[in-house]
């Protein structure tokens, strides 16, 4: 009885110290995933503006861009997939990679050859456990992501669309990330970003005449300026919300695990007040039989 007791307080003290941990991290994703919708939200009006400009251009230019242009075949594409740098955040990071598997699947039944852009050391690991090549990789950024890392996926991507395929290139590009809903939900979002789809149109006036669109020094000039920039806001949103459904997650699943804890607490601690209940009345059953012993000795 007294090993079994012994037993259970180090299970009593071990929850408790895990339920420290996991308390703390809790607080901790719930103070980022505050800033990080904010960033978030930030965010959203100049990609908005940025949206309305490219649609803009592409809507009332007549112009060919590299960007835009659907080629006749397709037969290289590239996914990129944004994980996290760290774990503990229950499914999120299997959910991506599960979307990313499931696009993978499907182009390759399309007969298209995949190259893979990650970001994240989870997404990194991976990959390397199933000894399965990269094309590049990005880590260290996922907490908190700055637009620099945006603006160095969005050239490299850029870079391997505009090259020929014979050369290394690639014919189209696809993103996948988690998209923060609330803070309960977060979903795998799979989106193509090039060539380009511009998924929000110009508003056009409530007449039937359609607005005259004058570009200096030309169309095609101000597609080259715009579109890098509408790429790399499109990654950065990808980063952000991101960063936001991990930090969520974090917090969702830490709560769980403190949840857990308590519970083992109580029922360790149930098991070690029924222990040494037994344990007390073993001893005084001991002593009323000696004593009995004693007086019939007499």
């Amino acid at each position: 009885m007294g090993a079994q007791l012994r037993v259970y307080r180090q299970k009593i003290r071990s929850a408790q110290t895990t339920k420290k941990i996991t308390r703390a991290m809790e607080l901790i994703a719930a103070s980022r995933i505050q800033k990080a919708l904010v960033r978030v939200q930030a965010s959203a009006p100049y990609a908005r503006a940025v949206t309305r400009a490219v649609s803009a251009v592409a809507t009332y230019s007549n112009v060919q861009h590299v960007l835009t242009t659907e080629p006749e075949k397709i037969t290289r594409s590239a996914v990129l997939i944004f994980a996290s740098d760290r774990g503990l955040a229950g499914a999120f990071n299997s959910n991506v990679l599960k979307a990313g598997e499931e696009l993978s699947t499907l182009l390759r039944e399309q007969g298209k050859e995949i190259v893979y852009y990650v970001v994240g050391r989870r997404a990194v690991g991976y990959f390397a456990f199933r000894r399965r090549a990269l094309q590049k990789e990005w880590i260290g950024d996922t907490d908190s992501p700055t637009f620099a890392t945006a603006q160095e996926i969005g050239e490299e991507l850029v870079r391997a669309f505009v090259q020929p395929t014979a050369e290394g290139g690639v014919d189209e590009i696809h993103i996948v990330y988690n998209r923060f809903v609330n803070m309960l939900t977060q979903t795998p979002e799979v989106v193509r970003l090039l060539p380009l789809e511009v998924v929000e149109g110009v508003e056009e006036p409530g007449g039937e005449a359609l607005p005259l669109y004058e570009f200096e020094p030309d169309s095609a000039t101000v597609l080259d300026a715009l579109l890098p920039v509408y790429i790399e806001s499109r990654i950065f949103n990808a980063l952000l919300q991101s960063a936001a459904s991990k930090h969520a997650a974090t917090q969702k699943a830490m709560k769980s695990a403190s949840d857990n804890a308590d519970t083992l607490i109580r029922d360790y601690t149930r098991l070690a007040n029924n222990a040494r209940q037994s344990e007390i009345t073993q001893q005084i059953s001991e002593i009323v039989g000696g004593a009995d012993a004693l007086s019939s000795a007499k």
